[in-house]
């Protein structure tokens, strides 16, 4: 079936998308630069299109990377090309994205570099989290990014977007009336001679500094799917965002920052969104970093299975699983359940401040499958700062005291099921403690894989999954990039998305990005971002890692503890 065929029968297998007449509307492509499988499952993309389309004046269709190279790039609702479109809004999630965000401008006929954009072409804006973790490495091809959750900005930048005027003049105006917009146009970068950002300063009337900004109350909106789709990772499933951040303070984990403070959905605002949901779907995923943390975690489990709801949650806690709870993913005919230890000692728990002891790892193995789920995930990353063979070692050896509290518990059923580890190398983020830290070397990394292979090979029942430490190189360069970056991305598309190629043809020095150390007075690519946190906090929070000390979870009330609160 041809990449036209598939996109025409799309909109048969959909529930919820909202079709406009053409006439006297600002036009929006909404656009997620990966496959129409993949942006479906983000329920942030569908959060934006179900925002934009809330406004009377605003026609919101979505487009998508095509599966195959040839097709052309055109909405799913009206198969409208880009450049019919007044804005084209990338939804961005996932830096590994950043590349095909240059595929697509070049598929739908647009120049790529926002300079030669002007009138009549349609404005590019970006956002999602990795717009506004560090947008830098895709700078020259954006006209704005979107810094701040979408329910918080767009109804204002909306309001002062007017259709047809002239760009510069239009931006100007939009980032002098509000927060959380960034013109890279209006700022200028320098660089010292070992490379490191020199400067970062505006050239034009805008701030210095971009605030982050974010929806203060997030149950008094409902932030759920519009659509629904077979077509997805979900298939057919109803998500539904439980909460928004984590108060756990995990050292790797950007989102447990930038999100901050942590906010919760209250749960008669969570019962609203499900009597939608069932209305719809038989099964309803609950979204969120913490969703163990919600205090009416038990009665709203138990609220979804009285409307008839199979349920299924994005992640769980091996501190907060319980009996009660892992009974009510077996009444939901959830088979696999997933803990993420992320490390394999004790000391290096700390070091990330995972705020877990083997203890509970072990007890939560045996909730479940006593429970009845018969198989298991596993998290774990090598890799992080301070790391050792040692350590390494003991992921083999946790694993192996999982197994046996596995099997202990699946012969009392009579019945036993699989456990899947994952591996993953650690990549450091902008907005985290560890920002400053470089990522262990590809060569180093293999190593460690090797030795868990090898702990493992001969445990039966036992599959391990582990992420390519080349592909991770390659996020951590991206994530980690400055301007620079562009010219990189370029050079990739150029090379029709051989990245090997790119990094042996690059004249930049890749492994600066990826390996290097950062010092704590250095400036970062990212800092012209304010997320309201302390640097000076991150910083406190990396040498505590460095010293096996862990620090409280946000204690999700005003505080002065990282200055989210009181910024």
């Amino acid at each position: 079936m041809s990449g036209k065929q598939k996109r025409n029968k799309l909109p048969d297998t959909e529930t919820g998308a909202v079709r406009k007449q053409w006439n006297d509307h600002i036009r929006i492509a909404l656009v997620y630069p990966n496959t129409y499988k993949v942006g479906m499952s983000n329920l942030g993309f569908q959060t934006v299109y179900d925002i934009l389309n809330g406004f009377d004046n605003i026609l919101c269709e979505r487009a998508f990377l095509p599966d195959d190279i040839i097709s052309r790039i055109l909405s799913i609702e009206s198969s409208r090309s880009l450049l019919d479109f007044d804005i084209i809004a990338f939804s961005v999630s996932f830096e590994s994205d950043f590349g095909n965000i240059i595929s697509i401008l070049k598929k739908a006929g647009l120049p790529v570099s926002a300079s030669e954009r002007g009138t009549p072409y349609p404005l590019v804006i970006a956002g999602g989290v990795a717009c506004f973790i560090n947008p830098e490495p895709v700078f020259e091809f954006i006209d704005c990014f979107v810094i701040g959750e979408a329910e918080a900005v767009l109804p204002n930048f909306l309001d002062h977007y007017k259709s047809g005027a002239e760009k510069k003049d239009n931006l100007l105006e939009i980032v002098k009336q509000v927060s959380g917009v960034y013109v890279p146009a209006f700022y200028e970068t320098s660089y010292n001679k070992d490379g490191t950002l020199r400067s970062f300063y505006p050239i034009a009337d805008v701030p210095e500094k971009i605030k982050y900004v974010y929806l203060k109350d997030i149950s008094s909106v409902s932030t759920c799917s519009k659509i629904v789709s077979q077509n997805t990772t979900f298939d057919r499933s109803f998500l539904i965002e439980v909460s928004r951040g984590c108060p756990h303070g995990c050292r790797f984990c950007s989102a447990g920052f930038v999100y901050r403070p942590p906010r919760f959905r209250t749960l008669s605002s969570l019962e609203k969104t499900l009597d939608k949901g069932v209305a719809i779907a038989d099964r309803i995923g609950f979204i969120g970093a913490a969703i163990s943390d919600l205090p009416e975690i038990i009665a709203l489990c138990s609220m979804a299975q009285i409307k008839g709801a199979q349920i299924s949650f994005s992640s769980l806690r091996a501190d907060a699983l319980t009996g009660e709870l892992a009974a009510a993913l077996k009444k939901s005919g959830i088979k696999t359940a997933t803990i993420a230890p992320d490390g394999g000692s004790q000391r290096i728990r700390n070091v990330i401040n995972k705020g877990i002891t083997e203890d509970q790892i072990l007890s939560a193995t045996e909730i479940i499958v006593d429970a009845g789920i018969p198989n298991i995930k596993l998290y774990f990353m090598i890799g992080l700062p301070t790391e050792t063979m040692e350590d390494v070692e003991e992921i083999v050896i946790l694993c192996k005291k999982i197994k046996k509290r596995f099997l202990d518990s699946s012969r009392k059923k009579q019945r036993i099921g699989h456990i899947t580890i994952s591996i993953n190398p650690f990549i450091p983020k902008p907005f985290t403690p560890f920002q400053w830290a470089g990522m262990d070397d590809i060569a180093s990394l293999k190593k460690k894989i090797l030795h868990i292979k090898n702990g493992l090979k001969k445990e039966a029942n036992v599959r391990i999954d582990f992420a390519s430490p080349k592909k991770s190189y390659l996020q951590a360069l991206i994530s980690r990039g400055d301007r620079k970056m562009a010219g990189f991305l370029s050079l990739v598309e150029s090379n029709s998305g051989n990245w090997l190629k790119t990094l042996k043809s690059s004249t930049i020095n890749t492994d600066f990005y990826v390996y290097r150390k950062k010092s704590f007075d250095e400036l970062l690519p990212w800092d012209f971002i304010d997320h309201g946190i302390n640097k000076s906090y991150l910083e406190k929070e990396y040498q505590k890692a460095l010293l096996f000390q862990t620090s409280a979870p946000c204690p999700m009330n005003s505080c002065k503890k990282c200055g989210v609160c009181i910024g």
